[in-house]
């Protein structure tokens, strides 16, 4: 299946993108500024977080900060319908594919969008290369 990227154009996105080039990942991206989530897409993603909104809302963006809203006292349906109106609310990247979501960009965590073989060759070559056989 292919990868989602879901951006705003941030350097995180850009390097997320460039990640997936170099390592042949098929992704498609999708600019959150120019084509907000949909309610119906956000409750989605909810599905695969752990901590629910916690998980997605930049509580560090400038919207968040300035909009003179108490964001724990709403409904869910009135949280979401906001973050489709004002998508800089979200973290980014939102990087989705099947079951599995990464916010924002780690070097570490994207390896999961790496097929299993390729994961499993690179920790056997990085094994060859780095432990040193026994001297009997």
């Amino acid at each position: 299946m292919t990868v989602m990227l879901y951006g705003l154009g941030c350097r995180s996105t850009k390097k997320a993108r460039k990640w997936m080039i170099n390592n042949q990942i098929p992704f498609v991206e999708r600019d959150m500024m120019e084509e907000p989530l949909t309610v119906h897409e956000l409750q989605e993603l909810l599905q695969l977080t752990t901590d629910g909104t916690d998980d997605i809302l930049s509580k560090r963006s400038l919207p968040y900060k300035t909009m003179d809203i108490d964001f724990d006292s709403l409904s869910l349906l009135e949280l979401l319908k906001i973050i489709h109106q004002h998508p800089r609310l979200l973290k980014s990247p939102l990087i989705v594919e099947n079951k599995k979501l990464q916010v924002g960009y780690n070097e570490e965590e994207i390896r999961q969008f790496l097929p299993r073989k390729v994961r499993k060759f690179q920790w056997l070559k990085w094994k060859m290369e780095h432990l040193q056989p026994l001297e009997g």
